[in-house]
């Protein structure tokens, strides 16, 4: 029919609010100021953030990862906690990079979802910037895409971004492990981030709900507890060139990710009964009926992070961890072995 108007489709109109995201944005800046670094020359709105290489650096080399949550993203949003899963989403990237001997500089995220909620995703920001506190970089901007159609309601998705730095003649790759070097574990928080699929299925096996009881918490509450930072413990003890190698247990658990960084020809022998067995990990083989091996391939089973240090740096290096804050426990040694296999006895 000629002359009949129709009315004129908006962004808003299409499921992006770009209000929202203003309004987003305005609740994070004191969070994300809550992270600067003087070397950081640069605030978000911008395109892109500006970082100086921190002074004191004769051969700065940068280190830079990238990771996301997973699934554990599921049970947040089905519990409606979601400031967890930011210091969970910094823990991945900067426990990684550290492994190779840097010191965080800074964190950029994405968050990704269907419609954009400002409080859950300040709520998820506020834990991006806890997990930048506790690690020591600058947030330093990010990115929040609203995609209608991609994401299920209430639905959304994060990845991290870290960029450290580490002098060149300081740089942790495996290669001054040596045959009879001792394996320090350090304690995890808990499931930390990776093995959620499995998890979600144990759940699904042993008609578990979130909101039963565990110890002195929540099946829910246990499970979604952070991952562990370990950057303020191990950084001073890498700077005084007394760890020979880092492993960052995740994905893969302890079988997979030792080897990493193990040169050719090692293997390692980890001695189950030296350190405590979590309930968590208890409950989830018993509920799931998981043999010890998917355990240890799966799960990082209570060792959140290895350091490999000489024998006669081990108890040192223990008692320092000790001082500041965590959990550690001489859990074996390196050994010979042409197939680089971890074997736990």
């Amino acid at each position: 029919m000629t002359g009949q108007k129709t009315e004129g489709l908006t962004y808003q109109g299409a499921g992006v609010d770009i209000d929202a995201g203003n309004r987003l944005v305005e609740n994070i800046k004191p969070l994300v100021k809550a992270t600067a670094r003087p070397e950081l020359l640069s605030g978000i709105g911008g395109f892109g953030a500006l970082l100086e290489i921190p002074e004191g650096y004769r051969q700065p080399v940068l280190v830079a990862g990238a990771d996301g949550v997973g699934t554990k993203l599921k049970l947040a949003i089905e519990m409606g906690v979601h400031n967890s899963v930011g210091i969970d989403l910094v823990a991945m990237c900067v426990n990684d990079i550290l492994v190779q001997g840097a010191e965080p500089l800074f964190f950029l995220d994405y968050l990704a979802t269907d419609r954009l909620d400002v409080d859950v995703a300040t709520g998820v920001i506020a834990g991006i910037a806890d997990g930048c506190i506790q690690s020591g970089a600058a947030l330093a901007g990010g990115e929040t895409a609203e995609m209608p159609g991609m994401y299920a309601l209430g639905d959304y998705d994060l990845a991290g971004f870290c960029v450290g730095v580490v002098e060149k003649a300081q740089i942790i790759d495996g290669s001054q492990i040596n045959q009879g070097d001792r394996i320090i574990g350090l304690a995890s928080s808990g499931v930390h981030s990776n093995g959620f699929s499995l998890v979600r299925k144990i759940l699904e096996r042993a008609e578990a709900t979130l909101d039963q009881p565990f110890q002195q918490t929540t099946l829910g509450e246990a499970l979604l507890t952070p991952t562990r930072i370990y950057v303020a413990s191990l950084l001073p003890l890498l700077r005084a060139g007394r760890i020979n190698g880092l492993s960052h247990i995740t994905g893969g658990g302890l079988l997979e990710n030792i080897p990493r960084v193990l040169p050719k020809g090692l293997g390692a022998e980890l001695q189950r009964d030296c350190w405590p067995q979590q309930p968590l990990f208890d409950w989830l083989q018993r509920a799931g009926g998981v043999v010890d091996e998917q355990m240890y391939r799966t799960f990082n089973c209570g060792i959140g992070m290895v350091a490999i240090v000489a024998e006669d740096q081990a108890q040192g290096v223990i008692d320092d961890l000790q001082s500041a804050g965590e959990q550690a426990w001489d859990i074996g040694q390196v050994v010979r072995d042409d197939d680089m296999a971890v074997h736990v006895r």
